[in-house]
């Protein structure tokens, strides 16, 4: 591995953990020379995944565009990096477990949103708003008042799981 600061080959590890439930390895590295710390991961080489974009052009799957997406959506928000990485991780793995090559951009957007929606309401919002390209402020209005709608049924259930009957 080069150092992606000084290029130079000599380096160590300093952390080694599996990550992607255990279909990969993080590893934590220092450079010899310039003592820039980087992180590597080494994992399987899975099939390649292709995804239909709406406008009915074809592309490679790229686990780096859902993160950004999604670190975009949880931009100054109370979610950690650890916790986007998990979502990533279980969209990925659910895509390559699926029995098709080809995947719906569709299909890729409407998980994101169900991952984001337990992790940070704000973030999920944002995504969706972009996701769902909304034409004027009435759909933008009427998704929120669906999330209202559904964080009232939740905080119902929850209430009733905790009164005395």
């Amino acid at each position: 591995m080069r150092c992606p600061d000084c290029d130079a080959a000599d380096n160590r590890v300093v952390d080694t953990r599996e990550t992607r439930a255990g279909r990969a390895v993080r590893r934590r590295r220092e450079c010899g020379i310039c003592g820039v710390r980087f992180t590597t991961y080494e994992h399987i080489e899975d099939r390649d995944l292709s995804v239909c974009k709406n406008d009915g052009k074809t592309e490679t799957f790229d686990r780096s565009k859902l993160l950004r997406s999604m670190m975009l959506a949880c931009a100054k928000r109370s979610v950690s990096q650890d916790e986007i990485d998990l979502a990533v991780d279980a969209i990925e793995d659910k895509l390559t477990r699926s029995l098709s090559s080809e995947i719906e951009a569709s299909q890729i957007g409407e998980m994101v949103m169900m991952a984001l929606a337990p992790l940070d309401r704000v973030a999920y919002v944002r995504f969706a708003s972009v996701y769902r390209n909304f034409k004027d402020i009435g759909e933008f209005q009427e998704m929120l008042s669906d999330l209202d709608a559904q964080d009232q049924k939740e905080l119902i259930a929850e209430n009733q799981e905790t009164l005395p009957l």
